[in-house]
């Protein structure tokens, strides 16, 4: 069983070029129809615009294909939660059933690696749950961090997530972790979390040595670089985690009544 990668992208790998992967559960779970497939078709421009070639990964049919078309993207717009969400688990049970998968991080990041490209983008990364200690609910995007090189750039994580012990994960699985351009870890929503980074880059150019120096050595792990919300939509991002933080605090509350 192989994978399927779009002519295109299989063109620009051969010679060479840039290359972005993208992942999927994005458009079938994260929004609805036609917003997702704008949203889509957006990110990819964007790609475009930087020069390089968009790959969004997603499994159709039972086939993982790397790159897809636009009348690929509508069917899964369209399609939505009818997608089983993918993660690496899920991979081998959607190709053998023959069914429809949208990659999440862990599975996207496989994917990419399995055809050869070292970068993806994407908007926030799992992690650590709250009491994460007690329950083990860990996001298998860290475990994948942790053993595939490729290296993904996001902005960072929710805080809805525990941030503290996301990152200690990270260091245990041997995860190099940047910020782009500060030397705090962004959550997401917001610029700031309280976490400081053990490392920062401010430029493309650091991004790119680090990227060459992790694959030169073959440390055979990820790297997470971290960029923070932008400035003009932070302002949208702090109503976001207010919220976030007051439903946590109900939550605490509640559990404390509750016990």
């Amino acid at each position: 069983m192989s994978i399927a990668v779009a002519p295109e992208v299989a063109a620009a790998l051969a010679r060479g070029g840039a290359v972005v992967a993208l992942e999927s559960t994005i458009i079938c779970h994260g929004m609805p129809y036609p917003k997702n497939l704008h949203t889509a078709m957006e990110v990819e421009a964007v790609v475009r615009d930087t020069g390089a070639i968009p790959a969004t990964i997603a499994i159709l049919d039972g086939v993982p294909r790397v790159g897809l078309n636009n009348e690929q993207l509508k069917r899964l717009a369209i399609s939505g939660r009818q997608f089983q969400k993918t993660a690496r688990r899920d991979i081998a049970h959607v190709v053998a059933s023959g069914g429809n998968g949208a990659t999440t991080v862990s599975a996207t990041m496989f994917f990419a690696h399995k055809a050869g490209i070292p970068i993806f983008v994407t908007g926030g990364i799992g992690g650590v749950h709250r009491h994460g200690e007690q329950t083990m609910d860990i996001s298998s995007d860290l475990t994948e961090l942790g053993k595939t090189p490729v290296a993904v750039i996001s902005a960072g994580v929710k805080s809805i997530l525990d941030i503290p012990r996301t990152l200690e994960y990270l260091e245990t699985q041997g995860v190099t972790v940047a910020a782009y351009r500060t030397n705090e870890f962004p959550a997401f929503f917001t610029e700031i979390s309280g976490c400081q980074v053990p490392c920062r880059v401010d430029s493309p150019e650091e991004c790119a040595k680090i990227i060459h120096a992790n694959k030169n050595l073959d440390l055979g792990s990820g790297i997470l670089i971290a960029v923070p919300i932008p400035t003009q939509d932070a302002a949208s991002g702090n109503i976001i985690e207010s919220a976030i933080q007051k439903a946590l605090k109900e939550a605490e509350y509640s559990q404390h009544l509750h016990f």
